[in-house]
């Protein structure tokens, strides 16, 4: 009976190890992560060039790595149903800088730590999603499931994922 107990023991302990990881993410080994993403822009939904909120939807990347700086040349972003930016520039990521990735018109360069996707449609879903962030080789970098039901529970339409 012991052996039973201890292997039930064990499971147990095994479930509530998997229980603790979260099943929205995807940890990959990468200097750069998503930080996090205003997915729902303020205000009212409207993707208009000239009068549209499409900027205030961003995603936050960030370089966690202590010594090295990242190019985001060739890095790719995409939603769940293939909506995707490349950065097509050099975009230089110092250790602990970050990049918001707008939607809306402007250039994809280093000033303010902002680029812009050149795209007046919104690419997050207000309810759920899921945000991938690509290598230039392919090769995953980061990536995260959301809804917003469990994730904002403030309700402001923001979700952070790595601090």
């Amino acid at each position: 009976m012991r052996i039973r107990v201890l292997a039930a023991t064990a499971a147990a302990g095994t479930l509530a190890v998997l229980a603790a990881v979260p099943a929205h993410a995807t940890e990959y080994s990468s200097a750069l992560k998503i930080k996090g993403v205003q997915y729902d822009a303020p205000g009212r939904d409207s993707n208009s060039c000239s009068t549209g909120n499409t900027k205030d939807e961003y995603l936050t990347i960030k370089n966690y790595s202590a010594h090295t700086t990242v190019n985001l040349k060739g890095y790719v972003v995409k939603d769940k149903v293939g909506n995707r930016f490349t950065f097509s520039h050099n975009h230089y990521l110092q250790p602990g800088d970050y990049v918001k990735l707008r939607g809306g018109h402007g250039t994809e360069s280093d000033s303010k730590n902002v680029a812009y996707r050149n795209n007046c449609n919104f690419i997050w879903n207000n309810d759920k999603d899921t945000i991938y962030l690509y290598k230039p080789s392919g090769a995953g970098a980061d990536s995260h499931a959301y809804t917003k039901a469990a994730n904002d529970r403030d309700g402001n339409g923001y979700i952070t994922f790595h601090g």
